[in-house]
């Protein structure tokens, strides 16, 4: 039995989410899988485990501190390892109506969040997933919650609607399972 391991760091629980599904699909695949939340366990040792996958959702252009530190830290072993990244950010689903921006802001995303953070720690990932972002308008700070604000009326005329108050999910669930199946399958 292949033995996984999900790493993840989040700010408002998409990449949490996103994490638990990968785990659900893989384990449905027949893999044995860990899920750990890197900001409250430390890994000490990933020997045990064939393919590992680190995720983090973007904040102002940045992974999460600890998800990145995972990245740092185990960059050697990585190299050996099956290793799939993944983020979850707002630039995977562009709220504009401009096609040409509905194209190249994933694009962007894809080469700055995955493939240069690849990059940076020598990585050579099997697989990349771009997913969208879940904003949770009632764990952000007053400021942000300020800043953003002008965001709810383009979440809702692009058609995403509140999951729960304050709560607009953007990813693709369907777009998550397929990529993990694909995964699954290499």
């Amino acid at each position: 039995m292949v033995k996984a391991l999900i790493v993840y760091g989040t700010r408002y629980g998409a990449a949490e989410s996103t994490a638990k599904d990968i785990a659900d699909v893989l384990q449905s695949e027949g893999f044995q899988v860990k899920v750990a939340n890197v900001k409250e366990e430390r890994i000490r040792d990933i020997s045990d485990y064939q393919l590992v996958i680190v995720g983090s959702g973007i904040q102002i252009h940045k992974w999460t501190g600890e998800a990145e530190k995972f990245l740092k830290d185990f960059q050697k072993e990585l190299r050996a390892k099956k290793l799939a990244l993944f983020v979850c950010c707002g630039s995977a689903q562009p709220l504009t109506e401009k096609e040409d921006e509905k194209t190249k802001a994933p694009q962007k995303a894809k080469r700055k969040y995955l493939e240069e953070k690849a990059a940076k720690y020598g990585l050579k990932p099997v697989a990349l997933g771009l997913f969208g972002g879940v904003y949770n308008f009632n764990k952000m700070p007053w400021w942000s919650r300020k800043v953003m604000q002008p965001l709810k009326k383009q979440l809702e005329s692009a058609g995403i609607k509140e999951t729960k108050p304050g709560i607009y999910d953007t990813r693709d669930l369907q777009a998550i399972r397929n990529w993990t199946k694909q995964l699954a399958h290499q």
